[in-house]
């Protein structure tokens, strides 16, 4: 086994949090800066119709590390410390069974400590970052955690000191080095751009002044957990382009050191983000975040799950191409699988796009695509997209994907037959989910 796994590729899944379809210059945004990302898509495969697992963070990377969708998922709510169960079936399992060292660093969101759900048990060999939701949401805490135990960010005041985000790339970067004979899966899933909205100074300076600011004065985020002087942000927009542009840096050490390793042409390197674009501060209107999408983050409308996706792998995956094959985060567990020579558990609701990206066989059929969040469901199938809102006796919105991108205009009346096919489609994929219930926190804390 050991000789049979060194000739298969690393493959390594950087995914972004909240960002949006058009926060890249590669997906045709204007202001903030992204040469590294735009770079990977020069040199790989730029997808126009690839979509997150869900609307909203923990749903959406449920989907993505089980291949099964919304409606089956075990995670489906959004409180932050929901863990998976033990016996769900990762794509670092599947992996580890081929032969491959498995990391993650960075959000994880599926398992609060002393839960079945933490990564290392789930299949991942190195940890680092944040275990709970919402201590992501903070970029100064005094601790991360690596592996059971706490990683003690000395200095660190809620406001200043270490930031997690160089913090975690840094872990990544060693990771690298240190498996670099492979095979590796690394799965680096940034905190950023997701509120808060902090940066370092060498970062902010870059964007200070440039757009027009309204600080945030919101209280919803204070229920969240955000620091109480969070709503005194007085530059909201210049945060989240540095936040960006940062990230993109990120990006690029990573791609620079598979360079000076000479493992560049074995790594297939993936990098999306876990749904759209995030509603205040940032300001999604003013940066065209979800391009020409309708709706941001937690909606089931096309800018809430549709997102960037870029694939490289020099020599197999088509330098500069672009490809509008329709798939979303429950083909990452078969894909992965096919890629790395591991076999995809029985009954995952993905299919593998290995076809499409390498460019030779058959690329496997599909009937539909399937999400859910909060009581609303959406289905897509071929060029149509079916919406349901939450709210009790809510109509099915129908809408033609190949001619409305925007979902301006419903069609249902005009399609009975669709209609009905596309209502038999989210009551066949949703099954009743087991109780969605935080693990028993600390007194006064949110989390661990």
């Amino acid at each position: 086994m050991a000789g049979e796994a060194r000739g298969r590729p690393n493959i390594i899944f950087i995914m972004a949090d909240d960002l949006g379809y058009g926060h890249l210059g590669c997906y045709g945004q204007k202001l903030i800066r992204t040469p590294s990302i735009d770079r990977l898509a020069e040199q790989g495969m730029r997808f126009t119709q690839c979509y997150a697992g869900a609307p909203v963070c923990a749903p959406s990377r449920s989907v993505l590390m089980t291949g099964l969708h919304g409606g089956h998922a075990s995670v489906r709510g959004n409180t932050g410390g929901i863990p998976l169960l033990p016996e769900d079936v990762t794509v670092a399992e599947v992996l580890k069974q081929s032969g491959y060292t498995t990391g993650l660093f960075g959000k994880w969101g599926l398992g609060e400590h002393g839960t079945a759900g933490v990564p290392y048990k789930q299949g991942f060999d190195e940890f680092f970052g944040y275990l709970h939701q919402i201590h992501a949401h903070f970029y100064y805490p005094e601790y991360l955690w690596q592996n059971d135990r706490k990683y003690p960010l000395e200095g660190n005041d809620g406001k200043g000191g270490r930031y997690t985000h160089d913090e975690i790339v840094a872990k990544a970067l060693e990771f690298i080095r240190g498996h670099k004979d492979g095979p590796f899966f690394l799965y680096v899933p940034f905190a950023v751009p997701h509120y808060e909205l902090l940066v370092p100074e060498d970062s902010l300076r870059e964007y200070r002044g440039k757009f027009p600011e309204t600080p945030y004065r919101g209280r919803d985020k204070r229920r969240a957990g955000y620091p109480r002087d969070y709503a005194a942000q007085e530059t909201p927009k210049a945060a989240i382009a540095a936040m960006i542009t940062r990230m993109d840096r990120s990006v690029g050490r990573i791609m620079a050191l598979l360079s000076e390793l000479g493992i560049g042409d074995n790594t297939i390197v993936f990098f999306t983000s876990d749904n759209g674009p995030s509603y205040g501060p940032g300001d999604p209107e003013f940066f065209k975040a979800a391009g020409p999408l309708r709706g941001v983050k937690a909606s089931l409308y096309e800018g809430g799950i549709r997102v960037p996706m870029i694939v490289r792998w020099p020599g197999k995956v088509g330098a500069g191409s672009a490809s509008d094959h329709a798939w979303y985060f429950a083909d990452v567990m078969p894909t992965l699988a096919e890629l790395g020579g591991a076999k995809s558990p029985e009954g995952v609701d993905g299919v593998s796009v290995a076809a499409t990206l390498l460019g030779r066989g058959v690329q496997g059929k599909r009937e539909y695509m399937y999400w859910e969040f909060d009581g609303g469901r959406a289905v897509r199938a071929g060029q149509w997209k079916a919406v349901r809102g939450p709210r009790r006796g809510a109509k099915l919105e129908l809408y033609d994907l190949s001619s409305d991108i925007g979902e301006t205009r419903d069609v249902a009346a005009d399609h009975p037959d669709v209609v009905a096919k596309m209502t038999g489609y989210m009551n066949g994929a949703h099954t009743p989910c087991r109780p969605q219930i935080e693990p028993k926190k600390p007194k006064g804390r949110q989390y661990q």
